[in-house]
């Protein structure tokens, strides 16, 4: 079976940029999608970067991580192989798909860093001791 990768991020742009999410708190667009099509095994991933950076992202800084989240082990599993061979060697589960939320939010924080610097090539990477 397979997995729906859910990129998308719900951006509100009404009052300009930056944008704002438009669901927040509760509620995130992973668990929207969910809800939308409950059959489907939803996998939230690739939404805190460029579109540029999501297959064979080569940044100076080695290659930076992916966040996932999803209710479905098995579709991490798919998505999380997906993700090796786009090239993202070090994958990051969340949780389940109510991680959405943060890895959303996510998303607004990475917005914020690309605009403040004029670089939109950035992404996330965990260290660990």
């Amino acid at each position: 079976a397979g997995a729906l990768i859910d990129a998308t991020n719900p951006l509100d742009f009404s009052k300009g940029f930056p944008p704002d999410l438009a669901l927040k708190g509760n509620d995130s667009g992973g668990e929207t999608l969910q809800r939308l099509i409950p059959h489907a095994r939803v996998v939230k991933a690739f939404n805190i970067v460029t579109n540029t950076l999501m297959f064979r992202p080569d940044l100076p800084g080695g290659p930076p991580d992916m966040y996932i989240a999803g209710d479905d082990a098995g579709a991490k599993a798919r998505v999380t192989k997906i993700l090796h061979d786009f090239g993202w060697p070090r994958v990051r589960d969340f949780g389940g798909i109510a991680a959405s939320r943060w890895l959303e939010a996510m998303c607004i924080a990475w917005v914020l860093a690309c605009a403040s610097t004029g670089n939109w090539r950035q992404a996330w990477k965990m260290l660990k001791a």
